[in-house]
């Protein structure tokens, strides 16, 4: 492994925990020292440190680098970020609100039924936006280093999650279908 592929990674993992940082620094502000404004500041800056990570693997291809699977993992990871971030800080906030703030109790994931098929289906189009991102990431490494091998290998990982997200849509989208179902059995004919 080269230098730069070490810098990389530790770059991935610093990024990751300065993202829960930002986001436990920003909770605590808002609820624990009553300062919403600066605990809004804090949040912002979560999502911002994927900029770091954003310029940090531009450089590394900039500078030569062969692709590799820590150019992999940057994507991916931006991709999530842009995918689920918000979610993840909608959850998290939730639930210091009801710890830290006397909020309300979070509402559980629904078991069955539409209720359920409609959360699935809001995964999946954060999926979507995770894959577009990440595989947008992905062709444009590709196209930024110009080679062959970039194509077959940033081409071959971008092909790869399109048949995960293909997976989690019809695994997503069969809630649906059993919902009506369900509907269907409950009306008495």
């Amino acid at each position: 492994m080269s230098e730069g592929g070490i810098v990389l990674y530790a770059v991935i993992i610093a990024c990751e925990v300065l993202f829960w940082v930002f986001l436990l620094a920003g909770l605590a502000t808002r609820y624990l020292l009553r300062r919403p404004r600066l605990g809004a500041a804090l949040l912002i800056c979560a999502p911002l440190v994927d900029l770091i990570l954003l310029v940090a693997v531009s450089l590394d291809l900039r500078a030569g680098a062969e692709p590799s699977l820590a150019h992999l993992l940057a994507a991916i990871y931006l991709g999530i970020s842009v995918g689920y971030g918000h979610s993840m800080v909608r959850w998290a906030d939730v639930r210091f609100a009801h710890r830290y703030a006397d909020g309300p109790a979070p509402a559980p994931k629904p078991r069955r039924g539409s209720a359920r098929a409609a959360h699935e289906r809001r995964q999946l189009a954060r999926h979507v936006v995770a894959w577009a991102v990440g595989s947008g990431i992905l062709v444009a490494a590709a196209w930024f280093v110009g080679t062959a091998q970039a194509w077959d290998y940033f081409g071959g990982a971008a092909r790869v999650w399109t048949l995960i997200l293909v997976i989690d849509a019809v695994w997503a989208l069969s809630y649906t279908s059993r919902s009506g179902s369900e509907r269907d059995r409950a009306v008495p004919r």
